[in-house]
């Protein structure tokens, strides 16, 4: 079978067209990797984003993916978000460069793998690009868990939303998904009991101006977590913005929120390489 990737478009050889290694998508560009001239299949490319197959590259060591947290696509329903201020935020690295990489083809990006984490070679599960290693017992009992994972995905919306904008319509949804109810309708970990905005403002990620949302999430069961979306602009052409989703468990067992910090600080176009 032909892997994912970018090949040139059955239907207009002049443009190439994403395929997702069992059929064509609606995500279209110029071989240069610009944005396709606007048509109506190309303006409603990004409603396609969720659900599809991506090839993700690990650049050195690496371990296959198994099972992530939860699924999931319930709006959260605690009080509501309370964004901060429109203030940049710096998540500049402080320590060494990550041992390896993860390559997200269909959203144009790499990202850091920090020590303690996996990727697979390809996706077992749509959008997770990396968790950290091992499962435990899910606080109610439901399953087995991660304490950490990390998706990239395009947004579901090409309407011209600012990245403020589309991170603060994702974290609600990136909470319920991680600690709310699972696709099969369970609650792994009881359910959410509030949620508190610790950090939200604009940041500098992959060359570009972007904008991430931080919410402190509590549970009915298990110490709850962390929940991260963090929204900035396509380098593929796609016309919706890329939306990087982060989810760590709080408590001594949970990876330290250093690592999300690394991850967004690291993050580049897939033709730039990384620093140092």
């Amino acid at each position: 079978m032909t892997p994912p990737g970018w090949y040139p478009d059955p239907q207009a050889p002049h443009l190439e067209r994403w395929w997702d290694g069992g059929t064509w998508t609606a995500h279209r560009r110029t071989p240069s990797g610009l944005p396709a001239p606007p048509t109506p299949t190309a303006a409603g490319a990004a409603g396609a984003a969720s659900g599809r197959a991506k090839a993700v590259a690990l650049i050195s060591a690496g371990a296959v993916l198994a099972t992530a947290i939860v699924g999931g696509a319930t709006v959260l329903r605690t009080d509501e978000l309370r964004a901060g201020t429109d203030t940049a935020i710096n998540t500049a690295p402080t320590g060494p460069p990550p041992p390896s990489l993860v390559v997200d083809q269909l959203n144009g990006i790499t990202l850091p793998v920090p020590t303690g984490w996996t990727s697979p070679s390809y996706l077992a599960q749509d959008d997770v690009v990396m968790t950290t290693d091992g499962t435990y017992a899910c606080p109610a009992d439901t399953g087995r868990c991660r304490h950490g994972e990390v998706q990239s995905r395009t947004a579901g919306s090409a309407d011209g939303s600012s990245a403020r904008t589309v991170a603060e319509r994702d974290v609600p949804d990136a909470a319920e998904t991680a600690y709310g109810h699972d696709p099969g309708g369970r609650r792994p970990f009881g359910g959410i009991r509030s949620h508190q905005v610790v950090k939200a403002g604009r940041v500098a990620v992959a060359g570009g101006d972007g904008y991430l949302v931080r919410w402190r999430v509590r549970t009915a069961e298990g110490p709850g977590g962390y929940v991260q979306s963090l929204a900035f602009p396509s380098h593929t052409g796609i016309p919706a913005p890329v939306v990087v989703r982060f989810v760590f468990d709080a408590g001594p067992d949970g990876p330290p929120l250093s690592d999300m910090d690394a991850i967004t600080s690291g993050i580049r176009p897939v033709d730039r390489k990384p620093e140092g």
